[in-house]
């Protein structure tokens, strides 16, 4: 057994994370006879899932629900991931379920992830809450969190991320992500390329559950450090934030909302304030007017952060980068290149970091400094009246936060 919350996250940090196949779970939950009966809306995306959980929470939380969320990764300790009205689970009630199942974690050799999850779900069922908000931790139909029934799938986003498990096409990675719908639920999905489209319509077919897309919004403006925008029937909707890729998530959630209405009635007012709360770190965050810190880690959040910049930023831009070895970083710098006066390379204390070799075909390129401390202050005192952007990993944008705090 595990006697401190100290214990528990060394625990976390060295056992394997993820593992995409879940017979060893599914047999766990049959040994302790678990099951779950309440409402749940469960989120999947190559991006923007976190930002549209977090709104969605918010407008719930507004009207007056009891509103329980799992979320990945985490980045200081496990009880961030799971939370109920924003309040992370305490230290008692983690050890308490963890060291109750301790010996079968280790029996039936559970993830990181797989215990996570489902210390998440038996914690909300002790507390008895009105609605989860369950985040995926890579895709759809593999996915320890796909072990529950769900009022309705939100599907943020589809491109190419994590192929070795999700599938060589986009179509694949989609029809992994569809693995999450339900028989006679509810879909909602964003403006997705066809192929992506088309594979959820099947799988929304086959499963006679509802499909849904999100409507366009309108009057985009960025005034006040923030964004207006209209939501059909909503008018001038506030969003914290000067990212424009945040108007997405934001409308997902509205979106989803308007559809489950029959069973979650809210006002116009939860929608107004919901949407007030402020954005996740890392998404978009100005530390100050020539320091952005942005989590993008794969090409399309690139291409977002290059839209969002493109829209309020007027001064040359030098990205601070470094990811993790499993994303395509070819891509990904090759993006920012187009937009860069300059790029500087670096890596972090990660087992999953790209290192300075991992970089080769870029190191005549663009200058590789080992410390990201000191590649940070050297970008900062060089440019002093441009903007430095900090990206390609939210661990590693959450790491410079925390540095710099």
């Amino acid at each position: 057994m595990l006697k401190t919350i100290d214990e528990i996250n060394t625990f976390f940090q060295t056992h394997i994370y993820e593992r995409y196949e879940k017979d060893s779970f599914l047999s766990f939950l049959k040994k302790v006879n678990f099951s779950f009966s309440l409402p749940v809306i469960h989120l999947t995306g190559t991006n923007g899932k976190g930002s549209t959980l977090r709104y969605l929470k918010n407008i719930y939380v507004k009207a007056g629900y009891q509103v329980a969320s799992f979320t990945s990764p985490y980045f200081n300790e496990v009880n961030e991931m799971i939370s109920i009205n924003f309040v992370n689970i305490s230290n008692e009630d983690l050890i308490n379920i963890f060291n109750e199942y301790y010996l079968d974690f280790i029996k039936f050799d559970l993830s990181s992830f797989e215990i996570q999850t489902f210390i998440a779900l038996i914690y909300f069922l002790k507390k008895d809450v009105d609605l989860v908000l369950l985040e995926v931790g890579m895709g759809g139909e593999l996915d320890a969190t796909n072990v529950i029934h769900n009022e309705l799938t939100i599907i943020t986003s589809v491109s190419l991320e994590h192929t070795n498990y999700l599938g060589r096409s986009v179509s694949e990675i989609a029809h992994a992500k569809a693995g999450l719908i339900k028989f006679k639920s509810r879909v909602l999905i964003s403006k997705l390329e066809d192929s992506a489209r088309l594979a959820i319509s099947e799988e929304s077919k086959r499963q006679k559950a509802t499909l849904y897309e999100v409507d366009e919004y309108h009057h985009l403006e960025i005034k006040d450090q923030g964004i207006t925008f209209d939501y059909l029937p909503y008018k001038d909707l506030k969003i914290n934030t000067l990212a424009k890729y945040q108007v997405k998530n934001a409308s997902l959630a509205i979106e989803a909302t308007n559809i489950l209405n029959d069973l979650f009635p809210i006002s116009k007012e939860h929608i107004y304030e919901g949407l007030l709360i402020n954005p996740l770190a890392n998404h978009f965050e100005m530390i100050n007017p020539h320091l952005l810190l942005d989590g993008a880690h794969n090409p399309e959040a690139i291409t977002f952060l290059l839209e969002a910049l493109e829209e309020v930023n007027h001064l040359p831009i030098h990205f601070l980068f470094a990811t993790f070895k499993d994303k395509n970083h070819t891509l990904m710098l090759n993006l920012l290149a187009k937009d860069a006066s300059s790029i500087i390379l670096t890596s972090f204390n990660h087992k999953r970091a790209r290192s300075r070799d991992e970089y080769f075909l870029f190191l005549e390129e663009y200058q590789f400094i080992d410390n990201y401390l000191d590649a940070l202050n050297y970008l900062l005192e060089t440019y002093k009246d441009d903007l430095i952007v900090v990206t390609g990993s939210l661990a590693f944008a959450t790491l410079v936060r925390k540095s710099l705090k």
